[in-house]
């Protein structure tokens, strides 16, 4: 299956069916008067998020959706059924924006979770509507009102608890693959990882998810490269591990390299907690290892653990470190969330809800 993280779409609902003008005419029944029924509403665009899917991949060979109109309405007073509606399957994680590619419309980062995107058409009235005592015959109906139609952005960012970030090469879908049932593809050329990349990471009966994005370069942010574009996908990440490669030239500056990108990227990046390692310790001798953690230390501010994902050494210990961060983070998510109902509760809030 091929990853798309981003698509362009229509979406139309359907028009309301048109109110029918009808009048019974029974034997033996002098005064019928009207009995057209109401039109039916049209059938709605909603977008639903789904469990097995982590690809937008579906939305890049049919980029048209459109919503069935509601049926007319009928004599005898019978109301036109309404629309089928439209339902635009999504993975977990998935924003849809509006045609500026700027404006969020909705975030879907629950199973389950489900938008109305394009509400149908209302039906149009039939003419037993229009019956009053001076108008007993009336001669009128109303169309149906049209559906909404609109082009929307969907983007896809990945949910999961850590992210790897490094320069190509630094070891990140080999750390991966160590850790999880992932199969990601390795090489020992830059950029072998194209796409970003998901595995179940356990430690200590303890189960995370651990996302893996292609090598960031310098002037990334500007498009070197394989770009930023898949930055995104670490934004809703609690922790980043930031691997960089022992083998390099210089470790320090390394590091630096892609601080600067995350910082350029913005969206909060920069400021999730970080654990630095050194990778590819298996191939570096003794002195070349001291000089470059002390390279890295200065670059970073702090100790940054060893790592070698082909012979094992420090892998317990970084997933360890990924794991307290995590659940550290998770603590502070819950004590802002009992501050903030709190909050609400003394303001006097009730319960609200949203409608697109």
């Amino acid at each position: 299956m091929k990853f798309l993280d981003q698509a362009k779409i229509y979406v139309r609902s359907g028009d309301g069916g048109a109110g029918c003008v009808s009048f019974r005419r029974e034997k033996f029944i002098e005064f019928g008067g009207p009995d057209g029924g109401d039109g039916g509403r049209g059938g709605d665009v909603i977008v639903e998020c789904v469990e097995g899917l982590n690809t937008l991949i579906d939305y890049r060979y049919q980029q048209h959706f459109k919503a069935r109109p509601g049926v007319h309405g009928m004599g005898k007073n019978r109301t036109g059924a309404k629309g089928t509606d439209v339902v635009l399957k999504v993975p977990q994680g998935t924003q849809i924006f509006a045609e500026d590619n700027e404006t969020l419309i909705a975030d879907l980062t629950e199973i389950g979770q489900r938008v109305v995107l394009a509400r149908g058409g209302n039906g149009g009235f039939g003419n037993a509507y229009f019956k009053t005592s001076t108008n007993q015959a009336p001669r009128r109906a109303n169309p149906g009102q049209e559906g909404a139609e609109m082009w929307i952005w969907l983007r896809l960012k990945l949910i999961a608890d850590a992210g790897l970030v490094g320069l190509p090469n630094a070891g990140k879908s080999t750390f991966l693959a160590t850790v999880s049932a992932a199969k990601p593809k390795i090489a020992d050329y830059p950029f072998t990882t194209l796409h970003p990349g998901l595995g179940v990471v356990r430690v200590d009966a303890r189960e995370f998810v651990l996302a893996d994005i292609p090598g960031l370069i310098e002037g990334a942010h500007e498009g070197h490269g394989l770009g930023d574009r898949f930055l995104g996908h670490v934004e809703r990440c609690r922790v980043l591990l930031h691997l960089v490669e022992g083998t390099s030239e210089h470790a320090g500056k390394a590091y630096k390299v892609v601080r600067r990108e995350l910082e350029a990227y913005g969206h909060g990046l920069a400021e999730k907690p970080e654990i630095v390692v050194l990778s590819k310790a298996d191939a570096l001798d003794p002195e070349t290892r001291k000089q470059q953690l002390a390279r890295l230390k200065r670059a970073a501010g702090r100790t940054p653990l060893v790592l070698s994902a082909a012979s094992g050494e420090g892998v317990e210990t970084a997933l360890r470190a990924l794991l307290a961060e995590i659940d550290a983070a998770r603590d502070e998510e819950k004590d802002d969330g009992r501050e903030a109902a709190t909050n609400r509760e003394g303001a006097g809030e009730g319960e609200s809800s949203w409608h697109p």
